[in-house]
């Protein structure tokens, strides 16, 4: 089904309904439900927020896990030209008013408790005076816990919405310029800030990426990545919706659910950061898992090691390909396609996709030559519409129309750009500059290593230093073996001389290695005597020093 400009949530998918009706939309357990039924239940939602009173522009939170009532929420909620506003599943008290305050939700649709997620002890603790309604996925005795109604209610609430003219002509005056969602990036500093993001811009964005992988609707994708995420809504529930694919979503994710939900349903498609992808290659290596019908998916999140693109292609099957962006390019700029040669999918995130221009520029915002580091800048229909309530950060980040992303790259003279890590967590260690994504690039090879985190620590001589935060291969290694590895192979500044190894990164609930913790931590143990500095061998040997 070719893409047509400038159209809605609800466009979009009832064009979907009306070409594949009886195709599955979500997997779930033993059940499928089906692309009539899923724009029947989004209508009966949208109809039902209509009659509570909730207007184009209302905000209305989603606080749930990856569960089918997230995709009703997602596609239904815009309908009536509402603010789609999720908040992230992992979220506490405080994390989940910010949002809610911050956001002027006047409705919050909530998971009742399941496991560790205690979203209703927690929404006790939580004031937000501007949220009216409450409608809980659960029973009765859930909702009433927190003045609510149960979610099954809200949508009988709606169950006329195929009659209610009112109602339908509230539909017709939703246009795809309208925001659609305003999704929080995660703050690693700070509060989250709201990215507001247009129908047209999330449907175009998610259409255009599933063009590039040749997505169709035959196509089956698990996905174990957050909805509350782009990487979930836009470029999951979004691109498979716009052709008619089925998604089979986890709740929360586990490899060895992955691998067998590929399994029991025939999935094509896999989505998932690099960590996902390496824990489900090990597990794929020691089991026996019936995953042939993998097609492709996308390797995103984070930056994709080399070896380990190779091995999952090699090993699992899909033609995986690369997407790099931020929320505030709704998300994609740049993607690898299935054509592309194994040395582009391996060492760049690909071309820009139709309709965006992207650039690499320096400190001063000039265009710097190919094959010069710079900073990615990006410009076109996928510039957010700007951050919520907060225009002088907008005009921060957009300058002249063009989203400076915080990113460095290079772009050579086809276009493709290589991914050379954040800005911030650029290592200058006595004036050269450490480009971390190069040398976890390098240290990935060493047989002892499984994965690895570099970042830069304060140095009395030379104002910082690298550190090789290491995660063993089921092998132990020592920190001098680390260091040798290196020495002599790239160059002195990059050589770590630090190294700290450990079980595991502390990742944030997307999934990506939060690396101001590891800085915290390995700096911590410096100060404290605990972590010394590592000489290679080798000049220890050239100074006599044994």
């Amino acid at each position: 089904m070719p893409y047509q400009e400038n159209l809605t949530f609800r466009e979009i998918l009832e064009k979907t309904t009306q070409t594949y009706p009886d195709s599955p939309a979500i997997c779930w357990g033993e059940e499928f439900l089906s692309y009539k039924e899923l724009f029947f239940k989004a209508n009966q939602l949208a109809c039902a927020l209509f009659k509570l009173g909730i207007r184009k522009g209302d905000k209305v939170c989603v606080w749930m896990p990856n569960v089918p009532e997230w995709v009703i929420c997602w596609w239904g909620i815009p309908m009536i030209g509402a603010i789609f506003v999720p908040i992230d599943h992992w979220y506490k008290s405080v994390e989940a008013e910010h949002i809610a305050n911050h956001s002027d939700a006047v409705c919050l649709l909530v998971y009742h408790n399941f496991k560790t997620w205690n979203f209703l002890e927690i929404l006790k603790d939580v004031r937000a005076e501007s949220i009216k309604h409450i409608a809980v996925v659960g029973g009765e005795t859930e909702a009433k816990e927190v003045g609510g109604i149960t979610f099954d209610h809200l949508l009988k609430m709606g169950d006329d919405w195929e009659t209610n003219a009112d109602y339908l002509n509230q539909t017709r005056q939703v246009m795809p310029n309208d925001t659609g969602a305003i999704l929080y990036t995660s703050g690693t500093t700070g509060n989250p800030k709201g990215v507001m993001l247009s129908h047209h811009q999330i449907i175009k964005n998610a259409y255009d990426q599933g063009e590039r992988m040749e997505v169709r609707a035959q196509d089956r994708l698990v996905v174990p990545v957050p909805f509350s995420h782009c990487f979930g809504c836009v470029m999951s529930i979004t691109m498979l919706g716009s052709v008619g694919g089925a998604i089979a979503p986890l709740i929360a994710f586990n490899e060895r659910d992955v691998l067998e939900t590929i399994q029991k349903y025939k999935c094509t498609m896999l989505h998932g950061t690099p960590t996902m992808f390496l824990r489900e290659l090990k597990l794929f290596r020691n089991g026996d898992y019936k995953i042939s019908s993998l097609r492709t998916g996308i390797m995103a999140g984070a930056h994709c090691p080399e070896d380990l693109m190779q091995s999952v292609t090699r090993e699992m099957g899909p033609n995986l390909c690369i997407t790099y962006g931020l929320t505030e390019a709704s998300p994609g700029i740049t993607m690898t396609s299935l054509n592309d040669s194994i040395k582009d999918k391996v060492n760049t995130v690909g071309r820009t996709l139709p309709d965006i221009e992207a650039k690499i520029v320096d400190d001063q915002g000039r265009e710097v030559p190919p094959g010069t580091v710079g900073e990615i800048i990006c410009k076109g229909y996928n510039v957010m519409q700007g951050y919520y309530k907060a225009p002088e950060l907008t005009n921060s980040v957009i300058k002249n129309g063009w989203l400076y992303s915080g990113d460095l790259g290079i772009m050579d003279e086809r276009g493709y750009i290589t991914f050379k890590g954040r800005k911030k967590e650029l290592v200058i260690t006595g004036g050269f500059n450490v480009y971390p994504p190069d040398v976890e690039r390098f240290l990935r090879e060493f047989q002892k290593v499984q994965d690895v985190a570099i970042i830069g620590v304060p140095d009395e001589d030379l104002g910082e230093v690298v550190a090789a935060v290491v995660i063993p291969d089921g092998i132990p290694v020592s920190e001098q073996e680390v260091v040798d590895f290196c020495y002599g192979k790239i160059a002195s500044p990059k050589v770590p001389r630090y190294v700290y190894i450990t079980k595991g990164f502390p990742l944030s609930g997307r999934g990506k290695v939060q690396k101001y913790k590891l800085v915290e931590e390995v700096t911590h143990l410096i100060r404290q005597g605990m972590l010394k500095k590592v000489i290679p061998t080798e000049v220890k040997r050239r100074q006599g020093l044994g």
